[in-house]
């Protein structure tokens, strides 16, 4: 038997170049840019490119990039919004041997500052829309060598004004490329492909660092999770400085899909872009769910054709998928951090559940559910023994995860990343319950339950039922320190418009739903504060709470 193991592992069965080949996305483009090189890959207002435009325009912009400089494994910042370059930022980057680190365009200049101190970048390619909080960040940041390039978007009037900082254009850097320029796959698959800062909501954001491999397979797994076929039409909506929006430029380029690349975050935007283009995908936040299902009904579009909706962030409330799914859409709920590369679990739609009513329906694809195909291992953990939870839809634990879309580290942070990693799986610091069916369902981040009296009361299910009141937009409850009870619920409402409800409305509301010691001791009335990808800044309200007496 060992002589027989042996020779299935002789050394002349090894790793060559005939029998293996790093992953990578970068192998995605050129593969649809020959099969499919006539199909449209991206639309954007009066822009249209085909596939073998966009393949040329990213290998002239690789080009390029080498050209002024940039060196295997150096950083380039890309800050702008979802438009073409983009896009193509996402392949061309990588395929100069270069990292891309997309940083979010609503961030503060203190923070880009931050990020480029940390990250120092070696090129920066930047919108510009966003010239004038750059100029701020780079006045304060210790990096600044940095050759700049400017998007300027000819549909965009904010751009167009902006006074450009850059030595030259977008443009005419991909002119200086070479469209026979002769990019590599990377020699090794763990290979750094981006730098991703975390969304900070809870202060400085951490550089995520992920690899080529981890790229590859979240594009594949996404495709069987989400019941994908060929050619669909997205409109993207998340952005793609957040986990490289979700991984779906890769996914959408190894289908040849139709991508619809779109500035305006809007109710009117998305509907109408919808309604255009037919579109068959799209992915956002709870936010940009609830944003739509609160429109008003001469802005809403009800297709008549599927439209499968993505979304994760944040647990969506029951009562905001059961009102986006009345208007025709479909919603598969995931669940992820930048940490993992996006989404790693997922609410996979039983066909016994077709017989639920609609409100079950909804609370069932409120869960993030199990794991993806490309992760694996989900568990949830006790904190005090690390013992796996009961499947009891009570017992809180943390989730844990094992997958290969699991950053390389943090940059610049082996203390960081030694905890994250202790124990040999990835650490979430989220909280959650198994319920029966094996699926899990989020309560609240470690940093965000409650304890009042010794109870621990998740601010997620009290936030899921301040959504079901019909006058509430958005709503976050925060702890709020308590002589008595240590901690009492405080909640934060953001009101649609034209509603009138009080803060003991409110309450007595809340106590149709919940238990006593679970009800909100204080409704504070404002507009909550958000990340642009639809997360609450929690941190900010615990700040506010601070100041008042």
């Amino acid at each position: 038997m060992t002589k027989n193991i042996d020779a299935l592992n002789a050394s002349f069965m090894s790793k060559r170049a005939a029998n293996f080949v790093p992953l990578s996305p970068l192998s995605f483009l050129k593969r649809t840019a020959e099969l499919y090189p006539e199909r449209v890959s991206l639309i954007y207002g009066n822009r249209k490119y085909h596939w073998q435009n966009t393949y040329e325009r990213c290998v002239k912009l690789a080009g390029a990039l080498q050209k002024n400089g940039l060196q295997k494994g150096e950083v380039v910042t890309v800050i702008a919004a979802n438009t073409p370059e983009m896009f193509e930022c996402q392949f061309a980057v990588a395929m100069a041997g270069g990292v891309l680190n997309t940083v979010n365009i609503r961030l503060d200049a203190q923070t880009i500052a931050y990020i480029f101190e940390h990250a120092e970048p070696k090129i920066l390619i930047a919108d510009t829309s966003f010239s004038s909080a750059i100029k701020d960040a780079m006045l304060q940041s210790k990096h600044t060598n940095f050759k700049i390039i400017d998007i300027i978007d000819e549909q965009d009037a904010t751009s167009l004004s902006s006074n450009p900082i850059g030595s030259c254009t977008y443009e005419h850097l991909i002119n200086q490329g070479d469209a026979n320029f002769d990019w590599q796959l990377p020699d090794d698959e763990w290979d750094a492909i981006c730098l991703n800062y975390t969304s900070g909501t809870g202060g400085l954001p951490k550089g995520v660092v992920y690899h080529h491999r981890g790229a590859y397979l979240m594009a594949m797994g996404t495709i069987p999770a989400w019941q994908m076929q060929m050619h669909p039409t997205y409109l993207y909506t998340v952005p793609m400085f957040h986990c490289n929006g979700w991984g779906h430029a890769w996914m959408m380029t190894l289908l040849a899909g139709t991508v619809i690349c779109t500035r305006q975050l809007t109710a009117e935007a998305i509907f109408e872009q919808i309604k255009t283009h037919k579109i068959t995908h799209f992915g956002g936040a709870p936010i940009i769910l609830g944003m739509l299902v609160n429109a008003p009904q001469n802005i809403q579009f009800q297709p008549d054709w599927p439209v499968q909706v993505m979304t994760a962030g944040a647990p969506p409330p029951a009562a905001i998928v059961q009102k986006i799914e009345a208007l025709g859409f479909t919603v598969m709920q995931v669940y992820g951090l930048t940490e993992t590369y996006g989404h790693v679990v997922q609410c996979v739609w039983q066909p016994e559940w077709d017989e639920l009513d609609f409100s079950e329906q909804a609370a069932i694809k409120a869960q993030q559910g199990v794991k993806f195909t490309h992760t694996e291992m989900v568990d949830i953990i006790d904190g005090a023994t690390h013992h796996s939870v009961p499947a009891d839809g009570n017992t809180i634990g943390e989730i844990i995860i094992r997958s290969n879309t699991i950053m390389k580290g943090y940059h610049k942070n082996k203390e960081a990343t030694e905890e994250s990693f202790k124990d040999g799986f990835f650490r979430s610091g989220d909280l959650a319950v198994r319920h029966k069916s094996g699926y899990i369902e989020i309560k609240d981040r470690l940093k965000d339950i409650i304890i009042s009296g010794g109870e621990n009361i998740s601010s997620v299910e009290l936030e899921n039922v301040l959504f079901r009141h019909e006058d509430i937009a958005f709503a976050a409850v925060v702890a709020k320190k308590d002589e008595k009870w240590g901690e009492t619920p405080c909640a934060f409402v953001e009101m649609k418009p034209g509603t009138s409800a009080s803060e003991a409305d409110i309450i007595a509301f809340c106590r149709q739903h919940l238990a006593g010691f679970k009800i909100p001791k204080t409704i504070i009335f404002q507009e909550i504060p958000k990340t642009s990808t639809g997360k609450i800044q929690k941190y900010l309200l615990r700040q506010s709470l601070k100041s008042l007496k």
